[in-house]
């Protein structure tokens, strides 16, 4: 599906950094586009083309970090990171609909007057705007909570064994 090593390094060590700024990025921009129309007209195509992008990522870096797991010990904290991160791709799914949406709806509203689109004023709260808001809310604090939740499982597998709160005598 992907490569799973870059320069002999594991993959999903690169691409866990694509992931961890794309899908947080494209959630604050969908909420502020759902909310502001006026934002919308800054972003354009490129709301639903950052979303796409991110859901592409979670994949490759899914398949990159199955790879790995074959390749490093098997420790509760792995098995709880690789559990995390299988459920992250519904969520960027959803962010991706989401930012479609978003878009197709500012679009086609803009097309009938450019008023209606709120590109200038804003101020209208019309049903369609409020739910696309409450939507995007939901959706983009599920997504960014859950890639704090693997972000977070992931660093205690990896550093568990590997750190301590007190400096080597020879290292200053």
């Amino acid at each position: 599906m992907g490569p799973v090593l870059v320069n002999d390094i594991p993959a999903h060590i690169l691409f866990v950094h694509v992931v961890v700024v794309l899908v947080p990025l494209t959630a604050l921009a969908l909420v502020l586009c759902a909310i502001w129309p006026s934002v919308m007209s800054r972003f354009g195509l490129a709301l639903p083309a950052l979303a796409l992008v991110a859901l592409i990522s979670v994949p490759l870096t899914t398949h990159a970090g199955e790879w790995l797991e074959r390749h490093v010990d098997s420790n509760a904290l792995v098995r709880k990171h690789t559990e995390l991160g299988d459920e992250l791709l519904p969520w960027v799914i959803a962010l991706f609909l989401a930012a479609a949406a978003v878009w197709w709806f500012y679009r086609r509203a803009a097309r009938r007057s450019p008023d209606a689109a709120g590109a200038t004023s804003g101020t209208v709260a019309t049903p369609t705007r409020v739910a696309a808001a409450a939507l995007s809310l939901v959706v983009g604090v599920g997504a960014g909570v859950q890639v704090y939740r693997i972000g977070d499982s992931g660093a205690k597998a990896a550093w568990h064994d590997g750190y301590s709160a007190t400096a080597h005598p020879d290292r200053g």
